[in-house]
C-alpha cells in the first residue's frame, strides 16, 4: 500500500508516542539522563503548533559533564585502530537504515519539512557514515616530502574532543554530516542540537548507545546562551563546528577566543542563481524553483536571488510565476506536499515581515505574500503556513535582496550584461554558493572565477559530492567540509624531519 497522509500520520504518532509520554533529556557518558538543574519546555510541531513532547533544557553542569566524558573517552577512541572505527561506523550506518522510516516521519513532524524530502534522510545520513568510515583507516596518513639531505613526512592526529552545534532546518542530515568525520578522525563528540528540533538527535544518541563506547558520543539539549556557551568555552573542547546564522557564528567565535579553539562555521547565505539568455530554459526553470521552494526555502544554499538576463526576462518570469502558483502547500506528512509549515512561529513571523518590507522598498509581490490562516485541504490554520512568494521589480539594494529571509521566498532582479550580473551577485555580505545557467562554456568559466562564493554549480541545482569541499567565504563561513577537508579540521598535522646524515651542521663556539 502506498503512503498517504493518513498512513504517515498513523506511523508518525506511533513513533512519537514515547516522546509524548517521556521527557526527552540528554545522553552523557553512555547514559540517558534528565541532567541536573535543567528546565522543561514544550516541543511544538509546526503543523499545528501543538506539543509533541517535553524537552529538558540542559544546565551548565550537564554540559560540563558531557565535555568531561568526551575528554575521558578520547584517548581510547583516538588510539583505536582505524579499521575498528570503520567497523563501528558501518554498524552505525546499518542501524540508520533500519530506522529510516522512523527518522523521516519524526523529523518531518519536528521541523515541518515535507516528507518527500525527508524520506531519504536516513539513507543519505548512512552514506555520510559509510563514506567517512571507509576513510578512517587512512585518516592519520600524511605526505612524504623528500629533499637531498632530509626527508620530511607528515602524520595526522585527532585534535581532541569536539563540540558540534547543528541547526533546525535539516537537523538529522547536518548532524551526520558533521559527526561522522569527527568520529572517523578519532575525535570524541559533544553534540548540541537545535532546541527547536531535538528529536532526531535523540534517535542518533540511541544508536550511538548501541554501537559506540561510552563517552565517545554525548548529546546535551538546551539553549545557546547556556549550554551552547559553556560548550564553546570549556577547555576540554578543542574545536567547534557550527551550522547556523552568521550572527551566531560571531558569538561562538568570541566565546571560544580565550581557549583558542579551532572553528568551522557554515553560516548564512543570499545565494544568486544567474540565468542568461542562452540557458536551457526548462532545466533552468526547474532548478530555480527547486532551489528556493524545496525544504521550505530553509536551507543555507537556497538560491534566494534570481538574476535574470533581460532578453528572456518576460518569458521566464511568466513561466516562473505560474510554477510558483502551482506549488502544493500542505501538511508535512502529505506525500503530495511540496512546501510545508515553517519551523516555529517566531521564524514564521520573521518571514512574514518581509512581505511588508518588500512593499515599503518598492518591490512587487507577483505571487503569494500572505499567511495561510484558514483551513485549506489538510492545512490547519493554527500551523505555520504561508503562500510561496515571488518578489519582482526588485533591485539589489533592497532588504529583500540583502538579508537572509530563510523561507520559500524568491527575489527576482533583472540584468543586461555579464559584468552587471557579476557586480549584483557579489554585492552582498554573504558568499556561500551560486548557480550559473548558460550554454556558453567560456562565460561559465569566467563567471565561476569572478562570482564570490565558496561553491558554484553550473547548469545544475545543488548536487552534493562527499569528497568535494563544502563551505563559504565572507560572512557565510570559515573552513570546508567534505573528504580530507573534514579531516583537516578535526585533526592536527605534525611534521617530522629526518636527516640523512650528510648535511653540514652549523658550528658555533669552537673558537
Amino acid at each position: 500500500m502506498s503512503d498517504t497522509l493518513d498512513t504517515n500520520l498513523e506511523r508518525a504518532q506511533q513513533y512519537l508516542e514515547r516522546f509524548k509520554n517521556n521527557t526527552t533529556g540528554h545522553y552523557i557518558n553512555g547514559e540517558f539522563t534528565l541532567g541536573n538543574g535543567g528546565k522543561e519546555y514544550d516541543n511544538l510541531t509546526p503543523t499545528d503548533n501543538s506539543s509533541i513532547g517535553k524537552i529538558m533544557a540542559g544546565s551548565v553542569d550537564d554540559m560540563n559533564a558531557a565535555c568531561e566524558a568526551a575528554e575521558n573517552a578520547f584517548e581510547a577512541w583516538s588510539s583505536m585502530p582505524g579499521a575498528e572505527r570503520k567497523r563501528l561506523l558501518h554498524k552505525f550506518a546499518d542501524r540508520l537504515v533500519e530506522r529510516a522510516d522512523e527518522i523521516a516521519l519524526v523529523e518531518s513532524m519536528d521541523c515541518g519539512q515535507a516528507i518527500r524530502f525527508m524520506k531519504q534522510a536516513a539513507i543519505r545520513g548512512a552514506a555520510n557514515f559509510r563514506f567517512f568510515a571507509d576513510k578512517a583507516p587512512e585518516a592519520q596518513n600524511g605526505l612524504a616530502l623528500h629533499q637531498d639531505e632530509h626527508t620530511n613526512y607528515t602524520i595526522r592526529k585527532a585534535i581532541g574532543p569536539v563540540g558540534i552545534i547543528t541547526p533546525w532546518n535539516t537537523p538529522f542530515m547536518l548532524s551526520t554530516w558533521k559527526i561522522a568525520p569527527a568520529l572517523a578522525a578519532g575525535c570524541t563528540v559533544v553534540h548540541k542540537p537545535a532546541e527547536l528540533t531535538p528529536l532526531s538527535a535523540y534517535i542518533l544518541a540511541e544508536i550511538a548507545d548501541e554501537v559506540l563506547p561510552k563517552g565517545v558520543w554525548n548529546m546535551v539539549n538546551g539553549f545557546g546562551e547556556s549550554v551552547g556557551k559553556r560548550m564553546t568555552e570549556h577547555p576540554a573542547i578543542k574545536a567547534v563546528a557550527l551550522v547556523g546564522e552568521s550572527a551566531t557564528g560571531s558569538h561562538v567565535m568570541r566565546q571560544g577566543a580565550d581557549t583558542l579553539k579551532r572553528m568551522h562555521f557554515e553560516l548564512g547565505g543570499k545565494n544568486p542563481v544567474i540565468v542568461f539568455d542562452d540557458a536551457d530554459f526548462e532545466r533552468a526553470l526547474d532548478a530555480v524553483v527547486f532551489m528556493i521552494y524545496s525544504l521550505n526555502g530553509q536551507r543555507c544554499t537556497s538560491s534566494s536571488r534570481l538574476l535574470i538576463q533581460s532578453g528572456i526576462r518576460d518569458k521566464f518570469m511568466a513561466a516562473l510565476e505560474q510554477r510558483v502558483r502551482n506549488l502544493k502547500v500542505g501538511h508535512s506528512l502529505d506525500p503530495n506536499t511540496e512546501v510545508g509549515p515553517l519551523v516555529h512561529v517566531e521564524h514564521y513571523n520573521k518571514v512574514l515581515s518581509y512581505f511588508d518590507i518588500a512593499k515599503e522598498d518598492g518591490a512587487n509581490i507577483a505571487v503569494g505574500g500572505k499567511r495561510i490562516d484558514e483551513a485549506r485541504g489538510n492545512i490547519d490554520p493554527a500551523g505555520n503556513y504561508l503562500e510561496p512568494t515571488l518578489f519582482t521589480g526588485a533591485n539589489n539594494g533592497m532588504r529583500i535582496a540583502q538579508e537572509e529571509i530563510f523561507g520559500p521566498v524568491l527575489t527576482a532582479i533583472s540584468f543586461d550584461t555579464e559584468e552587471e550580473a557579476i557586480a549584483i551577485a557579489n554585492d552582498t555580505q554573504y558568499g556561500l554558493s551560486g548557480y550559473i545557467w548558460t550554454e556558453n562554456t567560456g562565460r561559465a568559466m569566467r563567471m565561476a572565477k569572478h562570482v564570490e562564493a565558496g561553491m558554484l554549480w553550473v547548469n545544475s541545482e545543488n548536487n552534493r559530492n562527499l569528497p568535494s569541499p563544502f563551505g563559504g567565504i565572507k560572512m557565510s563561513g570559515i573552513g570546508r567540509d567534505g573528504g580530507d577537508w573534514s579531516f583537516d579540521f578535526y585533526m592536527e598535522t605534525k611534521n617530522v624531519c629526518i636527516a640523512h646524515g650528510t648535511h653540514r651542521v652549523p658550528t658555533l663556539g669552537k673558537g
